[in-house]
Formats: structure tokens, C-alpha cells, sequence
């Protein structure tokens, strides 16, 4: 019979070394759970977040209400140079700033409730409430702004083919402002990217902003330029044109971060790097035979949940088994902070092994 050595969460109530059952002899070593003590990092605090974590979060925080106080302001300005001008194109800006604006409103929502510490309802904590209101975001990307944005073309090319151009000016410099405005929060939110380790790939709210800022730039020079070829030319097909390009674009930009959401919220691993590094160092230790299996998943931007299923070398006495495990996982935690979850499981050596294993490890 193979014996099977879990490692636990803190929470798990497994007997700590040298302690007994309540009521009954000490089991053997074999038999026994490993505990595991997660998060191990010292620094990190009731939530679990180190300090680094912590800093990075008050950035993103930060970067998240300068483009909600931009989108804001510019919503309302486009809101009524569009309705003043009678432009396609700008109220399709108008709907996309008021959908950027919910959407800083989603994530600001997620930065808060995703640093709830662990509770017994959900023991691997909170971490991700920043997929959901990531995905939430994306579908009001999709609806808001670019459905919106695609009828409005869609209406456009449906009317007269010359409409009056009067007010296009005061369009034209309310699309300015938002350049500039929305250049600015795109910059600040760049700016962040290159200082973060992992990049716009490791916090969803910061990447839902760099590509809400980055596809506001893009569709305030489209409006521009249909706005411009409108009053040059006279036709409005040129601005039904600039509507429906902004609403695929927001459409594209929408199913992209949907589908990063639903990768993350269904449960995505470690990248392959980590992984391959992760069985390197398991495969390293004198006290493990090989890695048959290794299992990792995201539960959240600075949590890895990280599972192996580990054949043990022969010769090792079954009493220092637990503190052998407690040594591996305490160096796979020190040397991958984020992976605060860590489970072993100790399965049967190997047939070529088998007669050479210490009968104590067997039943």
C-alpha cells in the first residue's frame, strides 16, 4: 500500500511534530499530514500580501483614479460637444469614456475586495475577485462602448450623405483635451508597467487600464479624423466610418481581456517557466527520487497554489520524513514567495526501488 503525505494549509489541524492524536498513540511518520505554514514570507501581513504586493496595489490604486478622474471629465465634455455638434463619431467617444469610467469604478472595487484575508468559507482566500471584476469591466467595455459605437456608425451611414458640419470646431477642440488627457493616464499607467516585476500580465486591473487608456487614445484620433474628413469633404460616411472602426476596436480590445478573465477565473497555471523551474528544484533534493506530478494554479496576483505528487528516495527513516518535507517546501516558498499553497504528496517508490526502501515507509 502507498502512503500519502498532504500537505496542509494553516488551517488544516494536522498534528504538529512529536505531537500525538487526542485519545491515541502517535501515528507513523508515514501516515502522518505534513503541515504547511502558508504564506511562509514573514513580512506578509494578515491578507498575506508582502510589502512589495502592498506598494505595487497603491499604485495601481492610484493609476486606476487619475484615468477614472480623466474619463470622467472628458465623458461629460464629449457628452456635450457630441450632442452640441451633432457628431456620430463623438458620441461614440462619449459612450466609451462613460464605459472606461464604470469600468475604473469595477476595478477599484476589485483592488479592495481581493485583499480580504482567508475565511473558512474560502480558505485559499480571495484573490480572485480581481478575474471577476476584470471580466466585468470587459463586458462593459463590450456593451457600453462598443456596441454603442457600432450603431452609432450604423445610424450615420443610414442618414442623408451630407449633414451640416456647424460645431465641429468645439468637437474637434473637446477631442484635444481628451488626447491629451487620456495620453496622460496612458503614460502614468505605462510608467507603472516598467517599474512592476511581471509586467502587464500579473495584475488584471492594471491591464484593463493600459488597454482601456491605450484604445481611448486610438478612437479620440479616429473621431478626429473623421470629424476632419467630414468638414473637408461633406460626407458623413467618412465619421460613420471613424464610429464603426472605434466599436470594433473596443469589441476586439473587450473579448481579449474577457478571454485573459476567463483563463484566470477557470483556473490558469503557473507560466512554463516556473513550472519547469519548480520540478527542477523538487528533482534536486538528495531526498526526492522524481516528480510524477506537478499541479499549479493562480488564486490570485501574488498567490500560487502549487501541488506535487513526489516519489521518496530509499534509505530515509520514515520519523524524519516530516521535517525532510518541511525543508523542501520551505525552500520552494523562499525561493517562489508567491507560492503560499504548497502541497506534497509522498507516493510509493518505484518498482526498481521498492525492495531497497526502509520498511518503515511501507505498510
Amino acid at each position: 500500500m502507498s502512503e500519502s503525505h498532504d500537505a496542509r494549509t494553516r488551517d488544516g489541524g494536522a498534528p504538529r511534530p512529536g505531537e500525538r492524536e487526542r485519545g491515541g498513540a502517535a501515528p507513523a511518520a508515514a501516515e502522518r499530514d505534513v503541515p504547511t505554514d502558508a504564506p511562509t514570507d514573514a513580512s506578509a501581513g494578515a491578507d498575506g500580501a508582502t510589502p512589495a504586493t502592498k506598494s505595487s496595489d497603491a499604485h495601481t490604486k492610484l493609476t486606476v483614479w487619475i484615468a477614472l478622474a480623466a474619463n470622467l471629465v472628458i465623458a461629460v465634455a464629449k457628452l456635450v460637444g457630441g450632442l452640441f455638434a451633432g457628431s456620430p463619431a463623438l458620441l461614440s467617444e462619449a459612450a466609451h469614456s462613460v464605459a472606461d469610467s464604470l469600468n475604473e469604478v469595477f476595478l477599484l472595487a476589485a483592488l479592495r475586495r481581493s485583499k480580504r484575508p482567508a475565511d473558512p468559507g474560502h480558505p485559499f482566500g480571495y484573490g480572485k475577485e480581481r478575474y471577476f471584476w476584470a471580466l466585468l469591466a470587459a463586458v462593459g467595455i463590450f456593451v457600453m462602448g462598443g456596441c454603442f459605437s457600432v450603431f452609432q456608425g450604423v445610424e450615420a451611414l443610414r442618414s442623408s450623405g451630407e449633414e451640416s458640419t456647424s460645431g465641429y470646431v468645439v468637437g474637434l477642440v473637446v477631442l484635444g483635451v481628451a488626447f491629451l488627457a487620456e495620453g496622460t493616464s496612458l503614460a502614468r499607467a505605462l510608467l507603472q508597467v516598467r517599474g512592476q516585476e511581471g509586467g502587464i500580465g500579473s495584475d488584471p486591473a492594471l491591464r484593463t487600464v493600459v488597454a482601456e487608456d491605450g484604445t481611448a487614445v486610438l478612437g479620440v484620433l479616429l473621431a478626429i479624423a473623421g470629424m476632419a474628413l467630414h468638414m473637408a469633404t461633406g460626407q458623413v460616411v467618412y465619421e460613420a466610418a471613424a464610429s464603426l472602426a472605434i466599436g470594433v476596436l473596443l469589441l476586439f480590445v473587450a473579448f481579449k481581456l474577457g478571454a485573459d478573465a476567463r483563463d484566470q477565473l477557470i483556473g490558469e497555471g503557473a507560466d512554463p517557466d516556473t513550472r519547469e523551474a519548480i520540478t527542477a528544484y523538487l528533482d534536486a533534493q538528495a531526498e526526492i527520487d522524481g516528480v510524477a506530478t506537478l499541479l499549479t494554479m493562480r488564486l490570485g496576483q501574488d498567490s500560487l497554489l502549487v501541488a506535487a505528487r513526489v516519489d521518496l528516495a530509499p534509505g530515509h527513516e520514515s520519523e524524519k520524513l516530516e521535517l525532510v518535507m518541511e525543508r523542501v517546501k520551505a525552500g520552494l516558498t523562499e525561493r517562489w514567495p508567491e507560492a503560499d499553497q504548497v502541497f506534497l504528496d509522498v507516493t510509493e517508490a518505484p518498482e526498481a526501488t521498492k525492495d531497497h526502501t526502509s520498511p518503515d515507509l511501507t505498510a
